[in-house]
C-alpha cells in the first residue's frame, strides 16, 4: 500500500492531497493568510465573563471574540496564570519549570468568575478554528504536539495512547519517558512511538522543549493578541501525524514549500529525506496525478460507490445526512438481503473515505438499505469501524437502529471542506440555455488567428478541457499540426479538467500573469 502527499501551490495558498494507492483520501486547502490554526497559542484578553454559560469570551485578534468554557481551562490554569505573570514581569525568568511551585488544581465544579476577571491576560490555545458565524474555541490546557510525543506543561504524568496495546511496550515507554522528561512537564506518548528507540524519542522531546522555550521568550515582550507558539503549516502537520514507512513520495511544485518540507523531514525523519521531490513537469501537478478529476467526482452531492450504488450527501445546520441507494446493483445478487448487505458494505467504505475527505464533523446520520438479519447489521457495524480506524479525528459510532439508521459523531476542529462541482454555464449564467458547445473549437481557431497574425504573438499556450485537448492533439495529422503549418509556429495545448468545456485560457510563453480567459 503506497502513500503519497501532493502539494500544489496556488495564489491563495496551497492545496494538499493525501493519496493512498493513487486514490485521494484527504484533501486540505491551506490559505496563505489563514490565522488561528488548531494548536496556536495566543496571549488573549478576557473581554466578557458570562456566569450563565460558565464561560468567558477572549480577544485573540479574530473579528469575533473566542469562546473559553470553564471545563476547558484545565486543572492547572492557576499555575499557568501565575507563571505567565512571572515571565512578563521578570525578563530573566527561565522556561524550565523545575523550580516553579505548581499550585493546586482548580475545582472541577467551580465557576468561571472565580478564575478569570475582565481585562485579565491569559495564555490560550486554539482547539477549534472559526466555523460559520462562530469564533475560535479555546483551551488553557496547553499542549505542544511532536511526531512521537505531546508536551504538557505544569503536569508530571506520562500517558500512553490506548492504541498501543502491548503491555511490555507500554511499560518500556513509560519507564523511558519518565526517566528523561523534564520536571513539571507531562508527556503524552503517541501511537507512532511504539517500537522507537530512545534517541528518536529524546530528539522529539528536545524539539518540543525548544518550541516551549522560544514561546516563553516571545511572551516576555508580547502584546495582547500576540501569537506565542505557532503551529506549523498544514502540510508539515499532516506529515508529522501520518508519516510512516509506507510513504513513497512527497511532491510539491513550489520551491519554497519544497525547502520547508525537506527541512522538516530532515528534522523528524532523516531516513525519509530522499522521498521529498520538487515537481518540474509541464503538465499541472494535480492534472499529472489525476487528482483534479477525482476532486470533481468526489465532492458532488451524489457520489458513486464501487460495485454499483451511490450516496446522496446533504448538509443541514444541525447535522449531515447520507442516504445509501442501490442503483443498478439491485439485480446483481440472488436475493434482496444479500443485495442490501453488499451495497451497504461498499457504501460503508466510501462513507469512511468521504468523512475524511470532506472533514465532515458533528452529527452524521446514515440511512443504510434495510436489512432484516441481525448478523448482517453487526457485520456492517464492525466493518465501518474498521474502515474508519485510520481517521485521525476522534469519532463515535453507534449500532444500527431498528429503522436502519447509523449515527456517527466526529470531531470537528476546522470548517468543513467543500468544493463546488456543479458548473454554471458560462454563456447563459444558469438560465438553462447555452449556444452550441461544438462551436468552441471554431472560437479557439478565431482567437488564435487574431493573436498570431494580427498581434504577432509568439509562444502561445492554450489551457482547455480534456475533451478539447484530445480533439486538438490526438492523431498524426491533428489540429495542432495543422496550426503549425498554417502559422509556422508550435502551439502549446495543455489540459485542465477544472475548466468547463466552453471555457479556455491562453497565455504567452511561461508568463502566468499574461492570462486571458475566453468563453464561447
Amino acid at each position: 500500500m503506497s502513500n503519497e502527499l501532493v502539494i500544489n501551490s496556488t495564489q491563495n495558498g496551497c492545496r494538499i492531497a493525501l493519496l493512498k494507492d493513487k486514490n485521494v483520501v484527504e484533501f486540505h486547502f491551506d490559505e496563505s493568510g489563514n490565522q488561528f490554526t488548531v494548536g496556536d497559542v495566543y496571549l488573549g484578553t478576557v473581554k466578557k465573563v458570562v456566569p450563565g454559560l460558565n464561560a468567558a469570551f477572549i480577544d485573540i485578534g479574530y473579528e469575533k471574540d473566542a469562546f473559553l468554557h470553564y471545563l476547558d481551562l484545565g486543572p492547572k490554569v492557576s499555575s499557568l496564570n501565575k507563571y505567565s505573570k512571572l515571565v512578563q514581569k521578570n525578563k530573566n525568568a527561565s522556561s524550565k519549570l523545575n523550580r516553579f511551585n505548581i499550585l493546586p488544581d482548580i475545582n472541577k465544579l467551580g465557576k468561571i468568575a472565580q478564575v478569570l476577571t475582565k481585562n485579565q491576560q491569559i495564555l490560550v490555545q486554539v482547539v477549534k478554528e472559526p466555523i460559520s458565524t462562530k469564533g475560535p474555541r479555546l483551551s488553557s490546557e496547553l499542549s505542544i504536539a511532536g511526531r512521537y510525543l505531546i508536551l504538557v506543561p505544569f503536569s508530571n504524568t506520562v500517558s500512553i495512547s490506548k492504541k498501543i496495546s502491548d503491555s511490555g511496550e507500554r511499560n518500556r515507554l513509560d519507564r523511558l519517558l519518565s526517566s528523561i522528561k523534564p520536571e513539571n512537564f507531562g508527556i503524552i506518548i503517541r501511537t507512532v512511538a511504539a517500537g522507537k528507540e530512545v534517541a528518536a524519542l529524546d530528539r522529539d522531546l528536545r524539539n518540543l522543549m525548544k518550541s516551549w522555550k522560544d514561546g516563553i521568550q516571545k511572551l516576555k515582550t508580547a502584546n495582547p493578541r500576540a501569537k506565542i507558539i505557532g503551529e506549523m503549516n498544514r502540510a508539515s502537520s499532516i506529515l508529522r501525524d501520518v508519516l510512516n514507512e509506507s510513504f513513497d513520495s512527497i511532491v510539491t511544485d513550489d520551491p519554497k514549500m519544497y525547502g520547508e518540507v525537506k527541512q522538516f523531514i530532515d528534522k523528524i525523519a532523516p531516513e525519509k529525506s530522499k522521498i521529498v521531490k520538487q515537481y518540474r513537469g509541464k503538465t499541472k501537478l494535480f492534472e499529472s496525478y489525476g487528482i483534479e478529476k477525482q476532486l470533481k467526482s468526489l465532492f458532488g452531492q451524489t457520489v458513486s460507490v464501487a460495485g454499483g450504488g451511490y450516496l446522496v450527501i446533504e448538509h443541514t445546520e444541525a447535522l449531515h445526512v447520507i442516504d445509501v441507494n442501490s442503483g443498478n446493483k439491485s439485480n446483481a445478487e440472488t436475493d434482496q438481503e444479500t443485495t442490501a448487505l453488499t451495497v451497504n458494505l461498499n457504501a460503508a467504505k466510501e462513507i469512511a473515505r468521504q468523512l475524511r475527505l470532506r472533514d465532515m464533523g458533528g452529527i452524521i446520520v446514515i440511512d443504510f438499505i434495510d436489512m432484516k438479519k441481525t448478523e448482517n447489521k453487526k457485520l456492517l457495524f464492525r466493518k465501518i469501524k474498521d474502515y474508519m480506524k485510520d481517521d485521525r479525528s476522534k469519532f463515535t459510532i453507534l449500532p444500527l437502529t431498528k429503522f436502519g439508521l447509523m449515527q456517527i459523531t466526529r470531531q470537528r476542529v476546522r470548517p468543513e471542506l467543500n468544493i463546488t462541482t456543479i458548473e454554471t454555464c458560462p454563456t447563459c449564467n444558469g438560465s438553462g440555455k447555452i449556444s452550441a458547445s461544438i462551436l468552441v473549437s471554431d472560437l479557439v481557431e478565431e482567437n488564435l488567428e487574431h493573436l498570431l497574425l494580427k498581434q504577432n504573438e509568439k509562444n502561445v499556450t492554450l489551457s482547455v478541457h480534456p475533451f478539447l485537448h484530445a480533439y486538438f492533439t490526438k492523431g498524426i495529422i491533428n489540429q495542432r499540426m495543422k496550426w503549425f503549418f498554417k502559422y509556422n509556429q508550435w502551439i502549446g495545448v495543455e489540459q485542465d479538467s477544472s475548466l468547463a468545456i466552453q471555457i479556455f485560457k491562453q497565455r504567452r510563453g511561461d508568463d502566468p500573469d499574461r492570462l486571458k480567459i475566453l468563453t464561447c
